[in-house]
């Protein structure tokens, strides 16, 4: 079974594992375990310091950069949470912070799970709100009237 981000997963009840498609990730998943937590309702990508400037210039409309790491349960509940909320986003970008000190460095992250909002190229800031549904729509809104910056 696989133990990406920390869980391992059982096999389904015929004892071979059963394979879905998560945010672009195959991961084993028993059926009896799916939930409707699990079906992300918008694509996501997973950047490094090689890439992350080049794709959040080019991408159109609202990222949600997200840098978590694997040891973090807060991380975890939001990879697993997160795509599944109705947010007012195209996308969620998700960074390693364990694997691109670059990044974390350059967008001053100091706790994690760490978000920041991109629209259209430009930097709109850090979204400092729980990870509930209403609060991060309500940061995402609000983050959207915000002057743009350049990336960091």
């Amino acid at each position: 079974p696989s133990t990406k981000y920390g869980t391992s997963f059982p096999a389904s009840s015929s004892g071979k594992p059963v394979w879905v498609a998560i945010s672009a990730s195959i991961v084993p998943r028993s059926h009896s375990r799916a939930t409707t937590s699990e079906v992300s309702s918008v694509p996501s990508l997973e950047l490094t310091d090689l890439d992350a400037d080049r794709q959040l210039l080019a991408l159109e409309g609202v990222s949600l950069l997200v840098f978590t790491s694997e040891g973090c349960a807060s991380c975890r509940w939001a990879r697993r949470h997160l795509p599944a909320m109705d947010l007012p986003i195209e996308r969620l970008c998700w960074v390693d912070a364990g694997r691109n000190g670059g990044l974390v460095e350059r967008y001053g992250v100091f706790h994690l799970p760490a978000l920041f909002m991109v629209r259209d190229g430009r930097f709109h800031g850090a979204l400092n709100v729980p990870l509930h549904q209403e609060a991060l729509r309500g940061a995402v809104l609000a983050g959207s009237t915000a002057l743009p910056e350049e990336l960091p």
